[in-house]
């Protein structure tokens, strides 16, 4: 079989923590078809500083694409690039990152590619000169095993569901020299503008302390930023549609169906009954703690560890005890 393309995504020259994870899965792809691990790598001048972090896990050849107008993510440009590599190389299997990003770009260069495209995938295995991939449907309620007959093969994966595990590749560096038509662009990036200040977002956070109704009134959200707090950097906040709906939370921090995807290590579910809709979003968690007054809340049906009880005794208290382990720890 080929080689595997991971399609790495980088802010500001820094690779992002999902794109370890696709250099990652690609490494572990290739190993298990005989072929190597390649990363495409795409940004403004100086990029090509950040190709040690990939070599870290498993990159054969970094290709480097360094342009002025590739320095913000343009998803028409992108997207050319991309499919342009593509077409000119020689990988059984392109991976992507599902991060909004992700998921902007991976379909516009399979539309570009003509091919299909598995998006969302929380598996990928090589299954004799074919690849299978389990992604979500109807919802999150099952998941469907998917065998893709075309060349190459597409696919963009979960975030936090593929561990990034360090592994030294050759890291041969390849620079591609590209040329971008400013004046054919239908879109451009005008700014970014960070939401949350150094909190993780919520679709990249390895812990997640979401929020529902059950909060009441939004002044007492002071209550989960403590539990958040105590939990450490790694974790991020999220909010059910309900409470993004009635205007409590900002949009960017909403988990489910009509929200972001969530994938971390641990997920706190506080005063939220666990609708279909939510659980699409955050169903595949490592670990799922609820804290609920109503004993037959849906997401007790999901949660690994659930609390029902009063959630303002409840989280001031986790949050004490939590913050009391870690002190000692």
């Amino acid at each position: 079989m080929g080689k595997v393309l991971a399609v790495v995504e980088q802010r500001d020259g820094s690779v992002r923590s999902g794109a370890r994870e696709v250099m990652s899965a690609a490494a572990r792809l290739a190993e298990a078809t005989g072929g190597e691990a390649d990363a495409l790598l795409i940004g403004g001048p100086g990029v090509a500083g950040s190709a040690d972090q990939l070599r870290e896990y498993g990159a054969e050849t970094i290709r480097v694409v360094e342009h002025e107008a590739l320095a913000t993510y343009a998803g028409e440009d992108h997207a050319r690039v991309v499919a342009d590599e593509v077409r000119a190389g020689d990988w059984a299997a392109v991976l992507f990152s599902a991060t909004i990003q992700g998921k902007d770009l991976a379909p516009r260069v399979a539309a570009l590619l003509d091919v299909p495209l598995a998006q969302d995938a929380t598996a990928i295995e090589a299954e004799g000169d074919r690849f299978e991939v389990v992604r979500p449907v109807y919802a999150g309620k099952a998941f469907a095993r998917v065998r893709i007959d075309a060349s190459p093969v597409l696919a963009s994966l979960r975030p936090n569901v593929f561990p990034a595990e360090e592994r030294q590749g050759a890291g041969r560096v390849e620079n591609v020299s590209v040329e971008v038509d400013l004046a054919a662009r239908k879109s451009r990036v005008v700014e970014f503008e960070a939401a949350g200040g150094d909190i993780p977002d919520v679709a990249e956070a390895a812990i997640v302390v979401s929020g529902g109704r059950g909060m009441k009134d939004p002044e007492h959200w002071h209550h989960l930023e403590t539990l958040r707090e105590a939990l450490g950097p790694e974790a991020g906040l999220g909010a059910s549609r309900a409470v993004v709906d009635a205007g409590w939370r900002p949009h960017p921090e909403q988990v489910g169906q009509t929200g972001k995807t969530v994938a971390p290590k641990l997920y706190f579910a506080i005063g939220i009954s666990g609708a279909i809709q939510h659980l699409a979003g955050m169903r595949t968690a490592g670990i799922i703690v609820a804290v609920n007054k109503d004993a037959e809340a849906p997401i007790f049906k999901v949660a690994d560890y659930g609390v029902v009880g009063d959630l303002f005794e409840v989280v001031p208290r986790l949050a004490e005890e939590i913050r009391m382990l870690r002190a000692e720890g």
